[in-house]
Parts: C-alpha cells; structure tokens; sequence
C-alpha cells in the first residue's frame, strides 16, 4: 500500500515535516538528494523554491516544479520517525 501524506511542511535547512495517514510523522532531509540527482540542485539555486512544496491530488507525491518530485513511499521509508508534530 502507498502511503499517503495528510500534511507537509518545508522546514529550514532543506529539510520536510511529512505526517501520514496512518499517524507516522518523519522529518526528510533533502539535501543528499540535491546534492546527488540531476534537477533537484535548483532546490538550492532558486531562491524561495524549496519553501513552496506542494502535495499532488492523490496525496503519494509532494513536488516542486515540472521536475523535482519525491514519492510518499520514499519519504516515509527513508525519514527520520518523530514522535510529535512540529
């Protein structure tokens, strides 16, 4: 089952708030990724981008642009569990 995403928020130093449906809430850090995948360095180089994520309509995917993604299910696998909202 993919997980969904209820809320997400940036936060500072590149890093996502991301609370699940299911009641699990991770802190995803972004910038291996920037760092790594083609695209994602615009995160960095664009002023203000990072801070407008948006979630997509099926609530599996938060997106910057045309070309930046990350999929709930990497998030949720790869993020750090917090015990609380932020």
């Amino acid at each position: 089952m993919i997980p969904r995403i209820r809320e997400i928020s940036a936060l500072e130093d590149y890093k996502l708030y991301v609370s699940f449906d299911d009641g699990k809430n991770v802190v995803y850090d972004v910038k291996d990724d920037i760092e790594t995948l083609p695209g994602y360095s615009d995160l960095k180089d664009i002023y203000g981008l990072f801070k407008h994520v948006q979630l997509d309509e099926s609530r599996t995917c938060v997106f910057w642009n045309d070309h930046i993604d990350l999929p709930s299910d990497q998030i949720y696998e790869y993020g750090e569990q917090i015990d609380k909202n932020i």
